[in-house]
């Protein structure tokens, strides 16, 4: 092979490469499509794409679209990329209750990778009702208290004994009748123990 064709395969490769971005663009935009279908066998071509199209779709959890957001969420929760937590953890604020639930519903599908930057908010944003309902479908899944409910058992991951003992003191702070004052007082707790201080960071030792 001469050098000039070996040169021409580099540049094709990275033209090829260049295109992803391109295609999950497009991909985002068809989210907005009136078309249930379209949107159905778009979203699953971003979950096919996987993680590469994460970041593009945590941007359009941000969209003035409601559909847009709803697919979004959808999609991420179904590729389960660590990365997306904290703005699924900030979808749970959204305005739509289906929004909402999807982006609870993806963090429980996350696992033990949703549990910090959750607590991190609600020590941030306690007051907000939406985020407090959110926070309780969440941890309620990872303190064990819906491990009879068919549809967990079935769709997410079952928490460690040790992840359940952590969070069942949270959960009833949620369930409080101030919970705006005993969650920040629970997170806090369960952060200590979790050797991370009040912003999720790592204690220096």
């Amino acid at each position: 092979m001469s050098k000039q064709e070996s040169n021409a395969g580099k540049t094709k490769k990275y033209q090829e490469r260049e295109q992803v971005p391109t295609t999950i663009d497009l991909l985002i935009a068809k989210l907005a499509d009136k078309s249930d279908e379209t949107r159905k066998s778009t979203r699953e071509s971003l979950i096919a794409t996987g993680e590469p199209a994460v970041p593009a779709l945590i941007e359009a959890l941000d969209h003035s679209d409601h559909l847009v957001r709803w697919e979004a969420a959808k999609a991420l929760g179904q590729i389960r990329a660590p990365m997306s937590a904290p703005s699924m953890v900030k979808a749970l604020h959204d305005k739509a209750f289906d929004v909402r639930w999807l982006a609870a519903e993806g963090l429980i599908a996350l696992g033990k990778e949703a549990v910090v930057p959750l607590l991190k908010e609600l020590v941030r944003n306690s007051e907000n009702p939406w985020l407090r309902e959110g926070a309780h479908h969440v941890l309620s899944h990872f303190a064990g208290s819906d491990m009879n409910i068919e549809h967990h058992d079935l769709s997410h991951p079952v928490q460690s004994t040790e992840l359940r003992e952590l969070l069942k003191p949270l959960v009833s702070a949620l369930d409080s009748v101030e919970p705006s004052i005993d969650v920040p007082r629970a997170v806090k707790k369960a952060l200590e123990l979790m050797h991370l201080d009040d912003y999720g960071g790592p204690d220096s030792k």
